[in-house]
């Protein structure tokens, strides 16, 4: 694994959200700001993305970002419409939800679910004018739509700037058998559509958890999320759990990453690069 770089420093804000591609309806150019200061830390050049009832995802001259209304200043608050009362009570769902997300796992784990091919050996891959296409998902779909927002709470290697690539997002544990066996498979498709694409892996496990993992080297972008907050919304039931977001956000493909081979990767990047 890449020599730990811990996105908080590099960012600035204690929680980073890895906000790719999605916008909110009601924001407008406008939404452009020299400045944004959170906390001690000042962005410059800075354009929202998003605002929800708690948080704010923003790209700034050093890459993407996130903060809570609640740092911001007094106008700043105004501005996004920040109430205290509904981000107070959407902090507690949140919280409420990540508990029990962990207990379900906590639950169930080692005995978690792997996508990984069927005992007969028939590849559930077919296609869909001309994309692979996995028949099998342990996930929601979400192909030919625009992904959920992807969250990173923390990341173990420097953050990626993922302008104009596709990102080839993985959902992944140190202790998942299958998703170890996958990390050569997407060593290699870094290493050779690098120019066009970017390899993340995001669990939900602790940093801490994950360094001790000693091999298999992992030579692409490492998150994590202890929250779960995209796996979640993805509503991943097993693991590894791929998806391939275009420069647009769009999923253009979803399932085990071992089935998203070279040529369908350079088939999916020619027809849907701009």
């Amino acid at each position: 694994m890449k020599k730990p770089r811990l996105a908080a420093k590099h960012i600035g804000v204690g929680v980073i959200a890895f906000h790719l591609f999605t916008s909110a309806a009601h924001l407008t150019a406008a939404d452009f700001l020299p400045t944004l200061k959170v906390g001690s830390r000042t962005y410059t050049n800075v354009s929202v993305t998003t605002v929800t009832a708690t948080d704010i995802y923003f790209q700034h001259t050093q890459g993407m970002g996130n903060a809570k209304l609640k740092n911001l200043g007094a106008d700043e608050q105004k501005r996004f419409h920040f109430d205290a009362v509904k981000s107070k009570e959407v902090d507690r769902q949140q919280r409420a939800a990540s508990q029990r997300y962990h207990q379900e796992i906590a639950a169930r784990k080692p005995a978690s679910k792997p996508s990984a091919p069927p005992e007969d050996g028939v590849v559930p891959v077919t296609e869909d004018n001309g994309d692979p296409v996995v028949t099998k998902l342990y996930a929601r779909s979400f192909r030919g739509r625009r992904s959920p927002p992807i969250v990173v709470d923390q990341w173990l290697t420097p953050p990626p700037d993922v302008k104009g690539k596709f990102v080839l997002l993985d959902f992944w544990a140190t202790w998942c058998g299958p998703c170890r066996q996958s990390i050569p498979h997407l060593n290699a498709l870094q290493a050779k559509f690098k120019d066009h694409l970017v390899v993340v892996g995001l669990s939900d496990e602790t940093p801490e958890g994950m360094r001790k993992m000693a091999s298999p080297r992992v030579d692409y972008y490492v998150g994590t999320d202890p929250q779960a907050r995209t796996r979640t919304a993805v509503e991943v039931q097993g693991i590894p759990h791929a998806m391939l977001l275009d420069p647009e956000g769009i999923v253009r493909f979803e399932g085990q990453p071992l089935y998203l081979d070279e040529r369908g990767l350079e088939q999916l990047i020619t027809k849907y690069s701009k």
